[in-house]
Parts: C-alpha cells; structure tokens; sequence
C-alpha cells in the first residue's frame, strides 16, 4: 500500500513568521509534478515542534486541499499525549488526510506495553491508517521488534517509517512482519540498503529538493536493478549529506530558499546556517537540481 516516495515537507514562513499558504500550496505542485506517490505534512521537517495545534491542521488543510486527491497525505498528528495525538489525529480526518504519521512519544520514554498501548489507541480512535515513526535519535525511546510486529496485527496500522539507522533493527522487521504490511526508509541515506532488505519506499527529505530522482532510485530498488539504483544513490548521496550538514529542516529549507521557492525563515529555536556551511549547501544545490 505505501509503495513509493512520501515527502517529508517543510512549512514554509512568511517575514513575521506566520504560515505562507502561497508557499506551501507551490511546494505541493513542485512534488506532484514530481511524481511523489504522498506527502507528509507535519513531521519534524515540517517544524511541527513549533507550530501550534490550529496552524498544524490548518497545514494539513492546504495540502489535502492543494493535493486535490492526487496523491496521499500521511498528516503529521503525533505527540507524547496519547490523548493530544488522538485529538490531532481525528480533527485531520475532519479536513481530509488519508492517513496518519504517529511518531514514537518523545521525553516521557514509555515502556514497550505504554508504546502498543500508545499506538494502538490512537489507531482506534479514527478510520485513517496509521504510519508509525520510529526515531531513537530525537524521541529518546525505541520500538522493539516484538513491539512493532504486535502493532502491524492492527487492521489500521499499515507502515512503519523506520529511522532508528540500525540495520539489524531493520532486518529484523523486514523477515518478521506479516503480508501487507509496509516498511518505509526514514533515512535518505538508507533508502536503497531498506529497499534490498524488503522494504518499499521512503519517507524523504531530500525529494523535497529532488522529487523525480528519488523517485527513479526508489523504483530501480523496488525493479531490482541495483546498478541504477546505486548510480542514482551516488548521485543523490552530497544531497543526503547536507540535508543533515545541521539539524533538519535547516539545510533543507535554505536549499529551497536558494531555489527562490520559499524564504529562508525559520522558527526558534531553529537559526539559519552560518557561511561555512551555507556556502557548502550551495554548492550541493548546483550540482543536484531538480530535473
């Protein structure tokens, strides 16, 4: 079901830090045109850290309704309140996302039972299919194999965006997940070694620079054709580099702002890059532009 490139998309601001629909709305046809099968507004390259509950439905908002059925769109509604990301969760159902991205409750580190309690609760509490975000890196807290296998049982928890970088980890729910149940790359840079162990796209950061090219690795990975597919993940690797030159979506955003697409604007406590590494983020955007 979830076979192909998620977009990972960054909100774009305005001079006094509101929302830029106009912006937003652009971005969303710049990755149709690229022929992402979804985008994920509202994850943490989204800034969703910073943005308040009204503007983080009211983005998802502008997507589905610039997105116009075109695509999916995984609505970013997460949150360490079980309850919060249940509320989020239904009040995207009300303006018209299709599935829902439920990243792994940061800071109060949970058990694994609190994580499928967590989980599954959210899953009941609406129709929409569920993504689930595993990252250890900024939640603070893992979702063990057993944990996750128990998860992909529920009739609505459909994929697992996996972005814990431990291989093993990867392999392990790749061999044990049951038929239908997806695994998604949560790292650019891992997207082809995740597609050779069995998994079927990514959640992407780097197709918001370069959408199509993405979308040729991750179909030569799912063909089989590793020799493309390694052609195209050397050509794309400066890229997921400087995506990660300094905290996402910092890099990303000035990427996109040197493509005159969005203003380089951020929120604290996010700040914008210093010269040494704007200059070698520039560099990158020359060489890989979007087709």
């Amino acid at each position: 079901m979830y076979r192909g490139v998620y977009t990972a998309l960054v909100t774009p601001f305005n001079t006094d830090k509101s929302v830029d629909e106009g912006a937003l709305r652009a971005l969303v046809d710049f990755q149709m045109d690229g022929g992402v099968t979804g985008i994920v507004p509202m994850g943490t390259t989204g800034e969703s850290p910073t943005v308040t509950h009204d503007e983080n439905i009211d983005v998802i908002r502008i997507v589905v309704d610039q997105v116009a059925g075109r695509a999916e769109v995984i609505a970013g509604t997460g949150s360490n309140s079980t309850a919060e990301a249940v509320r989020m969760t239904r009040l995207a159902a009300e303006v018209g996302a299709t599935a829902t991205l439920q990243v792994t409750p940061y800071y109060n580190k949970p058990t694994q039972e609190g994580l499928y309690a967590h989980f599954t609760t959210i899953a009941d509490a609406t129709d929409l299919r569920m993504v689930v975000y595993n990252i250890p890196g900024r939640s603070a807290c893992n979702i063990e194999t057993d944990t996750m296998i128990r998860l992909a049982d529920h009739p609505r928890i459909a994929a697992l965006k996996e972005a814990s970088g431990n291989m093993a980890q990867v392999m392990d729910v790749c061999d044990r997940k049951p038929a239908g149940f997806d695994v998604l790359s949560g790292d650019d840079n891992l997207t082809l070694p995740i597609l050779a162990l069995g998994g079927v796209g990514v959640v992407s950061v780097a197709s918001n620079i370069a959408p199509k090219l993405m979308g040729e690795l991750v179909t030569a990975g799912l063909a089989q054709d590793y020799q493309r597919a390694r052609e195209l993940h050397y050509r794309l690797l400066p890229l997921f580099r400087g995506i990660f030159l300094q905290s996402n979506p910092i890099p990303v955003k000035h990427m996109l702002a040197a493509m005159g697409m969005i203003g380089e604007i951020y929120r604290l406590p996010l700040t914008p890059l210093n010269e040494a590494d704007a200059a070698a983020v520039d560099a990158i955007v020359k060489k890989v532009r979007p087709e």
